[in-house]
């Protein structure tokens, strides 16, 4: 019987390009070649779908070298309508190929138009079994307001936080002004539709707040500031229930900043010094269980598919979730994936149960 055939698809229009690619790198070199045959779709930065190489080392990630998708001249052909699956691609020279039936996409991608329920959306139109969240849990996670709003509406903890758009400030900066300062200082500037901490500021004095707000708004038109939050960075995974149980929640992880502002881009994806990823944290046993019962309260307020890294802050007292991300980075460094080692899955099983998971769709 031939092997279930899984669509790696990566990259994208996204800030987050690089880190999709580099993501894909992790999950090439896991996948389990025994039981299923894989195809790595790129999205190059412009959009184009091509056939890219199975090679892992081609998007590994250091300070040095971002991975990216190259327009290699090749173009995949989707199916031409839900009654097929077959996979095929027009390579530089014209020829046109077929790549074989595919059964079930893994949709590693970051931040908007893949994260966002964009490519959910054109998988469900073809009829193709997909890895991750629907298209509703997708988009909800991607904008952090409606997450903090329906967090809220369903008694789950979060950060006081104030949205703004440049229409907003236009028309009466003054009252917008006055709604985020009685944040208090410092507060966190941040896209509401981006992620990997792209675009994201601390200001400490209010002077820096004006350009805070233009690099967000260079990432997205609306934007989260948010009162910062004087306790621990903790995350955890959580995976769907099985077999009409609870939701799988994996051990914590501690994000320990102690030479750098916050935990930015460079500390999360290229290991700049000054943060330290402690896995298992060191939380009591009451802790870890009041957690776990959050991140499942949170998980299944959006929707409760596929998988989600909820990260909380943790103030010794109280949980307040910062933020569910539905598709979180695969990078050797990155925590979804750590949390769940930790939690006694290997990187191998990790990926093998996510994509059952993506496959038990068509069933």
């Amino acid at each position: 019987m031939d092997k279930p055939a899984v669509a790696v698809l990566f990259g994208g229009r996204s800030s987050e390009h690089s880190i999709s690619s580099a993501t894909a790198g992790g999950v090439l070199r896991a996948v389990d070649r025994e039981r299923f045959r894989v195809i790595p779709v790129g999205i190059t930065r412009d959009g184009a779908f091509v056939l890219e190489d199975d090679d892992p080392e081609k998007f590994a990630l250091d300070a040095h070298r971002l991975p990216e998708v190259i327009d290699n001249g090749t173009r995949i052909l989707w199916p031409d309508s839900a009654l097929s699956r077959e996979l095929r691609v027009v390579d530089a020279d014209g020829a046109v190929r077929s790549l074989g039936d595919v059964d079930v996409v893994f949709p590693i991608l970051h931040g908007r138009f893949g994260e966002d329920g964009t490519v959910q959306g054109m998988l469900e139109l073809l009829g193709l079994p997909y890895v991750g969240a629907g298209v509703l849990m997708s988009a909800i996670g991607m904008d952090k307001n409606a997450t903090k709003r329906i967090l809220a509406a369903s008694g789950v903890p979060v950060v006081p936080w104030v949205s703004v758009t440049p229409a907003d400030l236009a028309r009466d900066r003054e009252l917008w002004a006055r709604r985020i300062r009685s944040l208090g200082l410092p507060v966190f500037v941040k896209p509401n539709r981006a992620g990997s901490s792209v675009g994201v500021s601390k200001v400490s004095e209010w002077d820096e707040l004006d350009a805070a707000l233009e690099t967000a708004f260079a990432e997205d038109d609306t934007v989260l500031v948010e009162q910062a939050v004087s306790g621990r960075e903790i995350e955890c995974g959580v995976l769907p229930a099985r077999d009409g149980g609870m939701p799988r929640v994996s051990v914590a992880g501690e994000i320990v900043v102690t030479g750098r502002e916050f935990y930015d881009f460079e500390a999360k994806y290229l290991d700049a010094p000054g943060v330290e990823l402690v896995c298992p944290a060191d939380l009591r046993d009451g802790e870890l269980a009041e957690m776990q019962r959050i991140a499942v309260q949170a998980f299944e307020a959006l929707g409760g598919e596929g998988l989600a890294r909820v990260d909380f802050f943790f103030t010794g007292a109280e949980f307040f979730v910062n933020e569910v991300n539905t598709m979180p980075g695969f990078t050797p460094i990155s925590m979804f994936p750590t949390c769940w080692i930790a939690s006694g899955m290997t990187y191998p099983q990790l990926i093998t149960d996510l994509i059952d998971a993506g496959l038990a769709r068509a069933a």
